[in-house]
C-alpha cells in the first residue's frame, strides 16, 4: 500500500507526524499540569467561632474561662478537640490544626476582609481580591464554562469580591444550595434567544467602544459568563437533587450541609475554588448564650466537614482538594455574665485539611486562657502564604491594579510572611 509513496510525500509525512507529536505533546502537557492543579473549599464560619469551645479547649483553666465542653481524643493520640466535633475527630489524620492564630483586626468587617484578602482595608484605598478571586486569577481556566469562584450559602459577601482582579474573576453567587441555580433555561425558544443576545452584545459593544465605562465591563463579563452557564453540561453540578437521599441526609439537610455537598460536586467538574458560608445573620458571633449556640453550629458544622472530608478522601480528590474550616477571628477567654464570649484576635484557631498536606498535628500553642500565643504565631500573610504554597500559586507574584502606580503581591510581603513549612 506504501508503493506510491515519494522520498518527498515520506518526508512530508514525517514532518507533519513530527509537528503533530509535538502538538500532541503540548496538549498532553497542558492537561497534565490542568490535572495537577489543585481547588480549595473554604468553610467559612461567620462572626468568629469560640476556639476555646472547638479546636483548643483548656480542660485546666479556671471556671470562668473554660466553659462547659469536654475534651474527647481524635483519631491522632494525643490530639483532643471538642465533644461536639466526633465525626471530625475520627478523621484528624488527615487535618492540621493550627492553635497560633493571631491577627490584629477584631472588627467583624475588617478582620473577615483582612482574612480573605492578606491585606487591611483602608477607607478609600484599593479594593484586595479575596483568595477566590486569586484562585481563580491563578488557576482558573478561561475557557471553562462553570464560574471558577463560587460562594454558597448566606453570609457576608464583602470580602469575597474580586476586587481589582475585575469581574471575570467575580464569584457566582449560590444563597440557597436547595434551590441551586434556578431559572438557567431560556424562556423563549433557541433561535429567538440567540438573535436577542447577539442584539444585545451589539448594542454593548457599541456602547462599551464609546465610553470604556468599568460598569459596562462587568456587564458584557456577567453576560457571556450567564450565557456559558446556560448552555454548559456541567451545570448540573448544582443540581443536588441528582445525589441519594442517603449522601444528604450524611451531610445534614441545613444550608451548610447541603452547601458542603455541592462544593464537592463543583471541585468534582473543575471549579477551583468554592467558599461556604455557614453563620448568615448572628451566626457565631456569640456575644450571649455561647454553649448552646456553638453546640448547634458545632454539631452542623462537624456533619457537613466530616462528610465533605470523608467523600473527597473516597473519590480520590482529597490530596488535590484543600479544605479549609475558618472564621474571622476567636472568642474571649472570659465568659460574660450572659455567658456568651466577646470578640478575640490575639490567639485562635483554624484547620486545613487535605490538598497533600501532612495531616494529624498540630501546629502552635496558647497559654493557659488561650488568651496568648506562646508558640508558632501565625498571621494572616503566613496563613494566606501558606495556602498559596499548597495550591502552587506563587504568592509573591504581583498584579496591576488600574489606576495605581506600584505592582501589588498577592500576598503582602512587606509583612515578610513565613510559609508555615511544617505543612508541606
Amino acid at each position: 500500500m506504501y508503493d506510491n509513496i515519494t522520498r518527498r510525500g515520506f518526508l512530508s509525512l514525517a514532518a507533519a507526524g513530527a509537528t503533530l507529536s509535538g502538538w500532541l505533546g503540548r496538549l498532553a502537557a497542558q492537561a497534565a499540569e490542568q490535572q495537577q492543579s489543585k481547588s480549595c473549599i473554604l468553610l467559612w464560619m461567620s462572626g468568629g467561632p469560640s476556639h476555646l469551645d472547638t479546636f483548643d479547649l483548656k480542660p485546666d483553666a479556671s471556671d470562668r474561662v473554660r466553659g462547659e465542653f469536654r475534651p474527647i481524643d481524635t483519631s491522632v493520640p494525643g490530639i483532643q478537640i471538642s465533644e461536639h466535633f466526633p465525626k471530625f475527630a475520627r478523621l484528624m489524620e488527615h487535618a492540621a490544626l493550627l492553635r497560633g492564630m493571631s491577627t490584629v483586626e477584631s472588627d467583624h468587617q475588617l478582620a473577615t476582609y483582612h482574612v480573605h484578602t492578606g491585606y487591611q482595608k483602608r477607607a478609600g484605598g484599593i479594593t484586595f481580591p479575596s483568595l477566590g478571586a486569586i484562585t481563580s486569577h491563578e488557576l482558573g481556566q478561561r475557557d471553562f464554562p462553570l464560574p471558577n469562584f463560587v460562594c454558597v450559602g448566606a453570609g457576608p459577601r464583602h470580602a469575597t469580591r474580586s476586587g481589582f482582579l475585575g469581574p471575570d474573576h467575580q464569584p457566582l453567587d449560590v444563597i440557597n444550595p436547595d434551590r441551586g441555580t434556578e431559572n438557567l433555561a431560556p424562556l423563549i425558544g433557541t433561535a429567538e434567544f440567540q438573535r436577542q443576545l447577539e442584539l444585545l452584545r451589539r448594542f454593548d459593544a457599541s456602547f462599551q467602544d464609546a465610553y470604556r465605562a468599568e460598569a459596562a465591563q462587568a456587564h458584557r463579563s456577567a453576560l457571556e459568563r450567564s450565557v456559558k452557564l446556560m448552555t454548559a453540561e456541567q451545570k448540573k453540578a448544582f443540581d443536588l437533587s441528582q445525589e441519594p437521599d442517603t449522601v444528604r441526609e450524611r451531610y445534614g439537610r441545613g444550608s451548610f450541609g447541603q452547601g458542603c455537598l455541592m462544593a464537592r460536586r463543583l471541585v468534582e467538574s473543575g471549579v477551583r475554588f468554592v467558599e461556604v458560608m455557614m453563620g448568615g445573620g448572628v451566626g457565631w458571633d456569640t456575644h450571649q448564650a455561647n454553649f448552646p449556640r456553638t453546640r448547634a453550629l458545632s454539631l452542623e458544622a462537624d456533619a457537613g466537614m466530616a462528610a465533605l472530608i470523608q467523600d473527597l478522601k473516597e473519590r480520590g480528590r482529597l490530596d488535590s482538594t484543600v479544605v479549609i474550616w475558618m472564621g474571622e477571628f476567636g472568642r474571649s477567654p472570659q465568659i460574660t455574665s450572659g455567658g456568651g464570649r466577646n470578640h478575640w484576635s490575639r490567639a485562635w484557631s483554624s484547620v486545613l485539611a487535605g490538598g497533600g498536606i501532612r495531616g494529624g498535628q498540630v501546629i502552635g500553642r496558647t497559654d493557659r486562657d488561650a488568651a496568648e500565643v506562646v508558640e508558632r504565631p501565625i498571621s494572616v500573610t503566613d496563613f494566606l502564604a501558606t495556602v498559596c504554597s499548597i495550591l502552587k500559586i506563587d504568592y509573591t507574584r504581583q498584579n496591576r491594579a488600574p489606576g495605581f502606580d506600584r505592582p501589588i503581591p498577592i500576598v503582602d510581603t512587606s509583612k515578610q510572611p513565613q510559609v508555615i513549612s511544617e505543612l508541606l
